[in-house]
């Protein structure tokens, strides 16, 4: 036994049902209680730009990178920021961002330098009145606990688990609808498929 992790109470194999369930549940409702006309404001700006930019930290970064993946299956140009080859952001991009609370520094730091190079600016959030919220008018809120928040109204789970999951599968929606609006095939996505793993 790792003498760092306490001996569960309960039987795992029960509290892996019961966690798994919570787990798939909250993401389900987070996700359903998205607002359309947000999630559309947010792929108009994916679809309009030249390139697209991602950036966030932690698990939401993550998630981002992941999101990069799949719009750079479906041909569009797409930069991680932070990269070593991600280049300058200029007027007709868009930098896609997220932060679960909406006051991440660096987060908001990159809004205000894509801003400032005439770039148009995408962000997900779980706090709709938030600096990060204020700066742009392509929003898309995802109503899930704060990393903060233990107050456990808004998830069961740990810390922002919830924004990050829900984040994930948002992002995998947002792309299936680029893709469903394209005529690409998935043998000509799968041919953007690095060859070099």
């Amino acid at each position: 036994m790792n003498p760092f992790i306490p001996e569960p109470t309960h039987p795992v194999q029960q509290s892996w049902k019961d966690s798994s369930a919570l787990v798939v549940s909250e993401a389900a409702q987070a996700v359903g209680a998205i607002d359309a006309g947000e999630a559309e404001r947010v792929l108009s700006a994916l679809t309009a730009a030249s390139r697209v930019f991602v950036f966030g930290q932690g698990r939401s970064g993550i998630a981002l990178r992941a999101l990069a993946m799949r719009l750079m299956h479906l041909g569009l140009r797409v930069h991680v920021v932070g990269e070593a080859t991600s280049p300058a952001i200029q007027a007709g991009d868009v930098l896609l961002t997220a932060s679960g609370s909406g006051t991440t520094p660096s987060v908001l730091a990159a809004v205000r330098s894509a801003l400032g190079a005439g770039a148009a600016v995408a962000a997900v959030t779980a706090a709709p009145h938030s600096p990060l919220a204020s700066l742009t008018s392509a929003v898309l809120v995802i109503p899930a606990a704060a990393k903060r928040d233990r107050s456990g109204e808004a998830s069961a789970q740990y810390a922002g688990s919830l924004f990050e999951q829900a984040l994930w599968l948002t992002g995998d929606a947002l792309f299936h609808v680029l893709w469903q609006g394209s005529a690409l095939t998935v043998e000509e996505l799968w041919a953007r498929h690095s060859n070099l793993e």
